[in-house]
């Protein structure tokens, strides 16, 4: 694998996790942010090298046994956003800044948030939500990434010399073994 390809089109192109979105490509607009160690990072201005051992989460990781995260669930709940290009950003910054600040100001709040650009014009309703959750839950959780860059590069060893792509997440050794029987999506 490319060590140099962006963390952004590793997660979208060979993992299928599509919830992290394409924005501006010079890490500006925030529709590309995903956890790295509990920290925002904007995924299309960092090599997939520079994150290799370390925990990445996705929007798609925050959900547990089928239920929404509940600042997923706030966002809804709240109408946070109207074509939704940019929630998921929104989300994991406001996850980063609550890891980090479990009880922030409104100020702290808008502070973290501010570089998540949103074309609709819902990031009021996207703070109250936050705020309203925050206050309700402590919106636990945001810091338990299920997923390790890492896999990126098992799946593309694999893919390389074999043509199996894997396409979900675990890649326990029986997902593995399929993919090798039949190289469609495993």
């Amino acid at each position: 694998m490319d060590d140099e390809r962006t963390l952004l089109w590793v997660l979208r192109s060979d993992l299928g996790l599509t919830g992290t979105k394409f924005g501006c490509g010079e890490g500006a607009w925030g529709a590309c942010t995903v956890l790295v160690d509990g920290a925002a990072m904007r995924s299309c201005s960092t090599a997939v090298k520079d994150v290799a051992g370390k925990r990445v989460l996705t929007i798609e990781g925050l959900e547990r046994d089928g239920k929404l995260h509940p600042l997923q669930q706030a966002f809804l709940e709240r109408h946070a956003f109207q074509c939704g290009y940019c929630t998921s950003g929104m989300i994991l910054a406001a996850c980063a800044l609550l890891l980090a600040n479990p009880r922030p100001t409104r100020g702290q709040l808008v502070k973290a948030m501010d570089d998540n650009l949103c074309r609709c014009g819902s990031p009021t309703r996207a703070i109250e939500a936050v705020l309203v959750e925050n206050r309700e839950t402590s919106a636990s959780g945001c810091g338990e990434p299920p997923i390790v860059c890492m896999g990126a590069v098992v799946a593309n060893a694999i893919y390389d010399p074999v043509g199996a792509r894997l396409h979900q997440l675990p890649m326990t050794p029986a997902r593995v073994k399929a993919a090798l029987r039949d190289p469609g999506p495993a």
